[in-house]
């Protein structure tokens, strides 16, 4: 009589085939390949980008301002912090003035744009997680709207103060190998 439920395992070199099978085949339908060249990212957000102010930064105890530059689905971020109130070693914070640099991919749903990259130098290279302030990765969020033909404004969803940038420098994408 059999029992409900039970299972039928085959000998241990039929089970070893199926397990070996079983990777194999996992392994082939998890891979893709990457792509040959950069994609060609949003129209609209190509070129250099820099916010000038906020909105009463002069009353406020801190504050960053956004140099954005959009280069197909590339994006290279420059943000430079100032505060009143020293936070920490005076060479990094500089007397209240900083700047951190971003480097990564992005991709557009709708009105909102995903940000993802890394903490870099401002060459572009490494950040080496021993300096100054964040390193790592870096993940974000903005809201778009664009508002003439050369600004923009990105609401982030983890702050409260819009980034309103200006455009600098228009560029079309011409994508590069990877």
């Amino acid at each position: 009589m059999s029992k409900p439920f039970s299972f039928y395992f085959p000998s241990s070199t039929s089970r070893f085939k199926l397990l070996a099978l079983s990777f194999l085949l996992l392994a082939f339908y998890s891979c893709t390949m990457n792509p040959d060249k950069q994609k060609p990212g949003e129209k609209y957000v190509q070129g250099e980008w820099r916010q000038d102010s906020v909105p009463a930064q002069k009353r406020l105890v801190a504050y960053s301002l956004y140099d954005l530059k959009f280069s197909c689905d590339s994006f290279f971020v420059k943000i430079s912090s100032y505060s009143k109130v020293n936070y920490g070693a005076d060479s990094c914070m500089n007397s209240g003035h900083w700047a951190e640099y971003i480097k990564g991919t992005y991709t557009q749903r709708q009105d909102t744009i995903h940000l993802k990259g890394e903490f870099c130098n401002a060459d572009g290279s490494y950040k080496d997680e021993k300096g100054c302030f964040r390193s790592g990765d870096y993940e974000e969020y903005f809201k778009v709207k664009q508002k003439t033909d050369s600004l923009i404004q990105f609401a982030s969803t983890s702050n409260v103060i819009p980034i309103n940038a200006h455009l600098i420098k228009r560029t079309s994408c011409s994508p590069k190998p990877l």
